[in-house]
């Protein structure tokens, strides 16, 4: 990745940081304790979990995952949990704002990863919540780019024989039976949501 996508790709990360912050000091009570579209956890989990690479330390992590027998998913659930229950809504608001250019990328897939990571777990948010959050177009953008057939394997999508074609911008992904749908439900197919029909 040049310098020049680097810096375009951590601009669109601090900004998905800032829009989802503010997104968390509208909701109400109920809806942080609503069922997000990641299985199992509510608003508040994701929450938590979008912000433990900012809030966790290198050390920390590991000794996580060695309580959690070496499982990245036992892990991961483990953590959310316990954050979640730990702390207040202003302080997973505050998390992300705070750390809107903070650096942290997931183990592989660098900035591009950790803008994926922030923009699909906001729609897990803003979806199961039934709020109209638009993730910008050249954000999305970024994303469906970086759509590969090991991306779509890594997140459990299973799209062969599928053809993922944006109604809302000009992408395609993919071939056989169609699926047409705007960039942002195609994006979280690809990342192994499950949408109704």
């Amino acid at each position: 990745m040049g310098s020049s996508t680097t810096t375009t790709v951590r601009a669109a990360i601090a900004a998905e940081r800032r829009e989802l912050a503010d997104v968390l000091d509208s909701l109400t009570p109920a809806q942080w304790d609503a069922p997000s579209l990641c299985a199992g956890w509510r608003v508040r989990e994701v929450a938590a979990h979008m912000s433990t690479g900012f809030r966790h330390s290198l050390p920390r992590t590991v000794l996580d995952l060695a309580r959690a027998g070496g499982s990245l998913h036992r892990m991961t659930d483990r953590v959310a949990r316990r954050d979640a229950a730990a702390l207040g809504p202003r302080q997973l608001a505050a998390a992300l704002r705070e750390n809107a250019g903070h650096p942290w990328t997931p183990p592989v897939g660098g900035f591009t990863a950790a803008l994926g990571h922030d923009v699909v777990h906001g729609l897990d948010i803003t979806v199961a919540l039934g709020l109209d959050r638009r993730v910008p177009a050249d954000r999305l953008r970024l994303l469906l780019d970086a759509v590969t057939p090991s991306s779509l394997r890594f997140f459990g999508a299973r799209l062969d024989g599928t053809e993922l074609l944006a109604t809302d911008l000009d992408w395609s992904y993919g071939s056989g039976r169609t699926v047409e749908r705007p960039a942002q439900e195609l994006l979280l197919l690809a990342y192994g949501r499950r949408l109704d029909p």
